[in-house]
């Protein structure tokens, strides 16, 4: 019998590679059209509109985390674990018993934002963004019970339907908001609230393509409930929905509270860094200018390659959770091994590529005649800086995911906690000094996710009984990253500047870094069958 118990969980967890594909691939398109998307947008709304657009996200994203971070983890991990050991009536239970909180979560926190809308705009300084607040507040409700359905999913290791719902959010926010930003710019111009009403737009078309993502899941849901339904009961395990509601809080407040935490230090750095910008002696419109050009587009640019990182972290939770559920240690010391390879492997390459060519990314976007150089160039200054952090996010996103399917999920939110604390404390002091002002965010970010980081690690070798693999994570990826950044560093210095040439030099780096990950083996062979394999 343990042979027999250990098998599906062995089966399943092979799929981790196949599943961080599809998100990965999928994350990875969501993440260019979003920063296409800002690019007409930007040309629409103005600096200044794309300021009132990004003041909105971090009180959304706040209550949208508050109401539904946890809980699609712990449905994935229950689901996963529930299948494992041949209880899919349990599975279902929990997949019914999520939906229903998160419904009424949902519903709670979009009649907070609709009735709070003149407080919050208030309070991020923006008293133009009111409107946006209203017509994303139905947003979160969306999101929320679409975040059940993509449990239930990820909780069966099947990442694709995850992976197209992403795709139809980003696809229609193309197709409907910027249309939408178009009419409110116009529209608003007589009332010289062009840039408020172009914003709400933009917001508005958020909304209605988060709907057309929670129809997809819906209608996918009631095409494929039969298969569920078909496994068969051998668990004799009975549950009753009081029992699995303890569980999925038990599991999901401290995911949530953790996941909260950047969020709420977004949420705080959307007032007072406007307020410390004009204590370091820039006018407010100019202030509202670099807030928008480093939120709205750095960070933009910034989250495409972090794509990757929530693939790997998405995909690692149900497969340790299944393999935990029936003793497989040896398949947990594989998986959080291949979780954290791929993280380093993913995010230095990302790291220090974006580090070097960050002008000409910047310009490559950017560039056009309502964008002035010196904006240009600032954005340039803040993408080296920042795009370091994409390595410490990808490894923080893994550990954090081993951790919760090892049932530890409490760690890494006190862990966030501290690296949010200096956050915090680093972008008051620094953006408020004359001459470093806003270049002192991206610092900043850098304590944040170091201070998480180590203490993760630590963390994930102790309680996943795994070995820290300094060749495989760091040394034989830092060798092959190392080979690309010098190729990229060379073509920069010897090219001119355009977007072909930039193209090309990103193109040779990518050649590069996987020639030298296949030569000193941070690659594996294995690895690359693995790609191919969907299950």
């Amino acid at each position: 019998m343990a042979e027999k118990a250990q098998t599906p969980a062995r089966g399943k967890t092979k799929s981790i590679i196949g599943g961080m594909t599809v998100l990965g691939l999928a994350g990875i398109i969501c993440k260019l059209v979003g920063v296409l998307f800002s690019i007409p947008l930007q040309w629409m709304i103005g600096w200044d509109g794309l300021g009132v657009y990004n003041a909105v996200f971090p009180t959304y994203n706040l209550l949208l985390t508050i109401s539904s971070a946890g809980l699609p983890v712990a449905v994935s991990r229950l689901v996963a674990r529930s299948l494992a050991k041949d209880d899919p009536r349990s599975a279902k239970q929990v997949f019914r018993t999520a939906l229903l909180l998160l419904t009424i979560l949902g519903c709670i926190a979009t009649l907070i934002i609709l009735g709070c809308s003149g407080l919050l705009a208030g309070r991020v300084g923006i008293p133009a963004s009111r409107l946006g607040f209203q017509v994303i507040a139905p947003c979160v409700a969306l999101v929320c019970v679409m975040s059940a359905f993509r449990g239930l999913m990820q909780g069966q290791q099947n990442m694709t339907p995850t992976a197209i719902s992403q795709l139809i959010e980003q696809v229609g926010k193309v197709a409907i908001a910027l249309p939408l930003a178009w009419l409110g710019t116009v529209y608003g111009r007589e009332s010289g609230l062009s840039a408020a009403y172009g914003a709400a737009g933009a917001l508005l078309g958020t909304t209605i393509a988060e709907a057309a993502a929670l129809l997809y899941m819906l209608l996918l849901w009631l095409r494929n409930r039969s298969r569920l339904d078909s496994l068969p009961q051998l668990a004799n395990e009975q549950n009753t929905s009081g029992s699995l509601l303890r569980q999925l809080l038990s599991i999901s407040i401290p995911i949530t509270i953790g996941a909260c935490i950047v969020p709420l230090s977004q949420w705080i750095d959307s007032a007072m860094l406007m307020e410390r910008l004009q204590q370091a002696g820039k006018a407010y419109n100019e202030a509202e200018s670099l807030y928008g050009l480093f939120t709205g587009s750095v960070i933009r640019i910034i989250n495409i390659p972090t794509a990757l990182a929530l693939a790997v972290s998405m995909s690692l939770v149900p497969a340790i959770s299944s393999a935990k559920a029936v003793g497989d240690q040896e398949m947990i010391n594989r998986q959080s091994d291949l979780g954290l390879r791929f993280a380093f492997l993913i995010g230095l390459p990302c790291s220090i590529g974006m580090s070097v060519l960050a002008e000409p990314i910047m310009r490559f976007f950017y560039e056009s005649g309502s964008s002035s150089d010196a904006y240009l160039v600032t954005g340039g200054e803040l993408l080296t800086v920042s795009s370091l952090t994409i390595v410490l996010f990808t490894v923080v996103q893994a550990t954090t995911s081993i951790l919760q399917g090892l049932g530890k999920q409490r760690i890494p939110m006190y862990t966030l906690v501290a690296g949010v604390v200096c956050k915090i404390i680093l972008n008051y002091v620094l953006c408020g000094i004359d001459g470093i002002d806003i270049h002192g965010a991206p610092i900043a970010s850098i304590v944040c996710y170091t201070v998480s980081m180590v203490p993760n690690l630590y963390y994930c070798m102790k309680y996943g009984k795994i070995r820290f693999n300094l060749m495989g994570w760091i040394v034989r990826p830092g060798i092959a990253t190392a080979a690309m950044g010098l190729a990229v560093w060379g073509l920069r210095e010897l090219l001119p500047s355009g977007r072909l040439f930039m193209l090309l030099e990103v193109a040779v780096g990518v050649a590069v870094y996987a020639a030298a990950a296949l030569a000193v083996r941070a690659i594996s062979k294995e690895d690359l069958r693995a790609f191919r394999r969907r299950k």
